[in-house]
């Protein structure tokens, strides 16, 4: 088992609102870590995948005021639309009677339809919380490795072997295109979808070029975009943005894209094993994404991501910009001895940055000149999390 960090967010989240959304991607663990959430407490859990559990909500109203006292957690919770504004009803009536707080835990597996609607009918009474597949901050330093090669991903994490782990990631895609995506509303053929997933695996890490991408599938850049939208949606794809300023440098305007789990990078492009990854041009852009998505998920909540890159070549992976207005930057190598080049050195002057750390894939962490500091992806994810409330 696997202890994640993000329960200590959720349980405290649930002190605060009456209702807490826990949003990633399926099969990451949202169910298994509710359900444990409810065992320290009077709750319902209902999965409104399940017929029989939807037909308990036939006159909802009724059925949920009967568990009034519980934490009721709703599994899939954007299957069931129409709840949305009969929960707002339940929250506006529990708290004339003083229940404020550790209603309801909305499980889902898309920020598109859940957001929206949720947004809609429960402003100021819903607290959202993301929860990505397993990162460095939960893994032992010696595994990190592995964590990158077969991803996040629990039941692929875990696995006992390679082959059974790519298996289940193939499954996992399959199940995406062929079921969890048609039912989500969007009709995209699964072949085509396929497809596109996979030239974003090869494009890892790089500069987002719809027309490209476009010309490729033989379809409009919009129908692109639109690929984009509902990948990002389904939280399966990163869009990082380039920073923005009001200074004289002309700074790149097309965002990064990555495929957010690693594991799913490589399986995307057959790679089954450790030395297919590390003899396959992608490995250094993979890593790039493994520790982006790593960093991201360790810092504190409220800091803002984003690359920095300007016509003459200055150059950063990522910028992490905390809520207090600290501004640091991460350069990401996959060598044991790591350099920068001019291009970051000249970022860095630009940006003046409260932190300067260089990830590579080693266990020691040194200073390397110029107030850089080498650090393990363990060790940079634990100097984030430092007073983060995970």
């Amino acid at each position: 088992m696997i202890e994640r960090h993000i329960k200590t967010q959720l349980v405290d989240r649930l002190a605060h609102s009456p209702a807490v959304a826990l949003l990633g991607p399926r099969q990451v663990g949202k169910t298994t870590l509710a359900q444990e959430v409810g065992e320290a407490r009077p709750s319902l859990y209902l999965d409104l995948e399940s017929e029989a559990d939807r037909a308990k909500l036939t006159e909802p109203e009724l059925y949920l005021s009967a568990h009034e006292g519980k934490l009721v957690i709703l599994d899939e919770v954007h299957r069931v639309p129409e709840l949305f504004r009969l929960l707002r009803g339940l929250i506006d009536r529990g708290r004339r009677k003083g229940l404020r707080a550790g209603r309801f835990l909305l499980l889902g597996s898309a920020s598109m339809d859940l957001l929206a609607q949720s947004s809609e009918s429960l402003a100021g009474r819903i607290s959202y919380l993301e929860m990505g597949p397993v990162d460095a901050l939960e893994i032992a330093g010696p595994d990190v490795e592995r964590l990158w090669i077969r991803g996040g991903f629990p039941d692929s994490y875990l696995a006992g072997s390679d082959r059974s782990s790519q298996r289940w990631r193939q499954d996992f895609i399959r199940t995406y295109l062929e079921r969890d995506i048609p039912t989500m509303g969007p009709r995209i053929p699964a072949e085509t979808l396929r497809r596109f997933w996979t030239m974003l695996a090869h494009h890892q890490s790089g500069l987002l070029n719809a027309s490209e991408f476009a010309r490729s599938l033989g379809v409009t850049s919009q129908t692109v975009a639109n690929y984009l939208d509902l990948l990002v949606d389904l939280l399966l794809v990163r869009r990082l943005a380039p920073w923005h300023s009001n200074g004289a440098k002309r700074l790149v305007k097309s965002p990064r894209v990555y495929v957010r789990d690693s594991g799913l990078v490589h399986t995307l492009l057959g790679l089954t094993d450790r030395e297919a990854v590390l003899g396959h041009p992608v490995a250094g852009a993979s890593w790039e994404g493994f520790v982006i998505e790593s960093l991201v998920a360790a810092a504190p909540e409220g800091t803002e991501a984003y690359f920095y890159r300007t016509s003459a070549g200055a150059e950063i992976d990522l910028l992490l910009r905390h809520p207090d207005g600290r501004l640091w930057v991460f350069e990401v190598k996959r060598s044991l001895s790591p350099k920068v080049e001019r291009g970051f050195h000249s970022a860095c002057e630009d940006l003046s940055p409260d932190r300067r750390i260089l990830i590579y894939p080693g266990s020691e962490t040194f200073p390397l000149g110029n107030g850089i500091e080498v650090m393990s992806l363990s060790a940079a994810a634990h100097a984030l999390g430092q007073g983060n409330d995970r």
